[in-house]
């Protein structure tokens, strides 16, 4: 199956490093001019060199910022919402700042770029395609992970009711949910084999996911392939919800 998106531009956030890093890359291969937003402007610097995307920065923390690169974009007809953080912490010493500055990336950053990206498509009655990046932490309890999995199960609902509301229009919204993803700061985070033995027992397949892995996926659910499918949640965990 060849996925195609010649003639589509494509709005990416998170985009300079990992999982955002490896869609900006595979869409351009897939044939769709993309947009990438990053608050790193030497990540957009290399990434613009190498793929020939547009290129946006901006810290999606801040409401204003999302609004001004969302409407930068210009006409879009393919979103991911694929900018998160994570920032660990007990959840009897969970922060308020830590918790709003979670829920403000992952979330809001979201909705307020979904919204003005749903204006234009429905403006020119275009119809379009939306993923949003989300995590098996939206389906499981992890410890030390009260903020993250709490926005990461938020994101699911948010791209239930955007499904809902805005397939009258010709837009499809889903989610795709990875387990543990090898990028660089993954390998970083998950290197100790005390930590990720147990994890790892818990995956049929017996391993992470790779960056390709969770693009792959992505890029069907922009595509004309999956013309039938919206309000999803999918799973790409190599089985560790199936248990």
């Amino acid at each position: 199956m060849d996925i195609r998106l010649d003639g589509k531009r494509a709005l990416v956030t998170g985009a300079g490093k990992g999982i955002g890093r490896e869609i900006v890359g595979l869409l351009a291969q897939c044939g769709a001019h993309v947009v990438a937003v990053s608050r790193t402007e030497e990540d957009l610097a290399t990434l613009a060199r190498e793929v020939g995307c547009q290129t946006i920065q901006a810290d999606l923390a801040d409401a204003n910022a999302a609004r001004r690169a969302a409407e930068a974009a210009g006409p879009i007809d393919l979103l991911v919402n694929n900018a998160g953080i994570s920032i660990p912490q007990p959840f009897l010493d969970q922060s308020v700042e830590a918790f709003d500055k979670t829920v403000a990336v992952n979330v809001r950053a979201a909705m307020i770029i979904s919204q003005v990206i749903a204006r234009g498509m429905i403006a020119r009655k275009s119809g379009g395609a939306m993923v949003n990046l989300s995590s098996q932490a939206s389906l499981v309890g992890i410890a030390d992970h009260a903020a993250y999995c709490a926005s990461k199960g938020a994101l699911d609902q948010l791209t239930r009711v955007m499904a809902l509301e805005l397939g009258p229009h010709n837009i499809r919204v889903n989610c795709v949910n990875p387990t543990v993803t090898l990028t660089p700061m993954g390998k970083m985070a998950w290197g100790d084999p005390r930590k990720s033995e147990p994890m790892l027992a818990k995956i049929p397949l017996g391993r992470f996911a790779d960056p390709p892995d969770v693009a792959y996926a992505v890029a069907f659910l922009l595509s004309d392939k999956a013309n039938m499918i919206s309000g999803i949640t999918m799973p790409i965990d190599g089985g560790f919800t199936a248990i």
